[in-house]
């Protein structure tokens, strides 16, 4: 208690930064609304091609976020060849951009920029109202199924990396099936099969027993950038002299990391969603900061930092001409026309024999080497 007496001006800062508490939310809530633009969008632009009508609206590159498995064979090529292939690039660019950023700022994507995230967020509030605590998994389970979304990463490391040569990678690239992911894509959620509403609604209920189970224990994606966090300079970090054992900190960390026994949080869980730092009734004791608690960096901050690396990131690959696919309206077309053809299927990322030339598609190599 004596701590706690000594420091009332930073007892009084911390009650101002749990009442801004609602930035990451705003942040959220921006990425989520260009989310949804970009769905609008290309959903409106799927329509009309297969209407014939238009496109009065264009493709929006965004969407190429949802395409994971096309951005990181497109890595794989990159690193093999050099060479940025420009079919679904604004994918790859947003892959590195992700990358980066967890380098620098932690898994700060899956708190402040993922959708599922704020999902994640929104369904533990009402696990809560439901539970009236949150529940979690007995240790003995916790562990191994922690495991699943490292051994998921693993198996696309290993199917893409060490079994896919250049010559292969290239057959995935310009194939018909990757040319059209992205329709594809929207082709499993609009309209929903019956096993994708079955999926969503199992995943869904889970995560309602469980908090954020789908990132806990099987975003791939997650799994890969919480091993490149451990990385990051930056780390939540506990002053021990001025800690007053509150277990606030605890308390309220969506990965359940025991903050207030660290004196550096070393998890590759964190998100850095610095809801521990807000929670805090002593201000300073904990930060996102370098080793020796210097350059604490604020939710202010943090978010500001994170929108810009989208900002430059995007804004470089398109001046560089890495932004929009070389993929023509009217080729768009000839796909659409043809999708129901055995060229346009794939077997765990492996595609089938192809011929362009007989699906009209002669030039459509192109775009692997980055020439026009």
């Amino acid at each position: 208690m004596d701590k706690q007496r000594s420091n009332p001006s930073g007892q009084a800062r911390s009650e101002t930064s749990r009442r801004s508490l609602p930035l990451r939310t705003i942040v959220q809530g921006f990425f989520l609304a260009l989310t949804v633009l970009i769905g609008v969008q290309f959903t409106i632009f799927a329509w009309q091609l297969r209407h014939g009508t238009g496109p009065t609206v264009g493709r929006p590159p965004g969407v190429e976020a949802f395409l994971p498995i096309s951005s990181v064979i497109s890595l794989r090529y990159w690193l093999l060849t050099g060479v940025f292939n420009r079919i679904h690039p604004a994918g790859f660019v947003l892959l590195l951009i992700i990358g980066s950023v967890s380098l620098l700022l932690k898994r700060g994507f899956c708190s402040w920029v993922c959708p599922f995230g704020l999902l994640g967020d929104c369904l533990e509030k009402v696990h809560r109202a439901l539970f009236r605590r949150r529940l979690s998994l007995p240790r003995f389970l916790d562990y191994p199924l922690r495991s699943l979304k490292y051994l998921l990463l693993l198996f696309f490391v290993w199917a893409i990396f060490v079994r896919m040569d250049v010559l292969q990678l290239e057959r995935f690239i310009a194939s018909p099936y990757n040319r059209v992911a992205d329709l594809m894509m929207l082709r499993f959620f609009a309209p929903p099969s019956r096993t994708t509403v079955v999926v969503l609604a199992v995943l869904t209920a889970l995560t309602l027993a469980v908090p954020f189970f789908w990132c806990r224990y099987l975003c791939p994606y997650g799994a890969r950038l919480g091993g490149r966090s451990l990385l990051s300079p930056f780390k939540i970090r506990r002053d021990p002299d001025q800690c007053i054992t509150c277990k606030r900190c605890s308390a309220v960390c969506p990965a359940r990391i025991p903050v207030h026994r660290a004196y550096s949080v070393r998890s590759d869980e964190c998100h850095a969603c610095l809801r521990c730092v807000q929670a805090c009734p002593v201000a300073q004791t904990l930060t996102l900061s370098l080793p020796g608690r210097r350059t604490p960096v604020s939710p202010r901050r943090y978010a500001a930092a994170l929108i810009l690396a989208f900002l430059l990131g995007t804004s470089g690959a398109r001046l560089a001409g890495h932004w929009h696919n070389a993929i023509p309206e009217r080729e768009y077309r000839l796909h659409v026309a043809q999708m129901g053809h055995p060229a346009y299927q794939h077997n765990r990322g492996t595609v089938p024999d192809y011929d362009l030339g007989e699906l009209g598609l002669q030039d459509a190599g192109a775009a692997v080497d980055g020439t026009p």
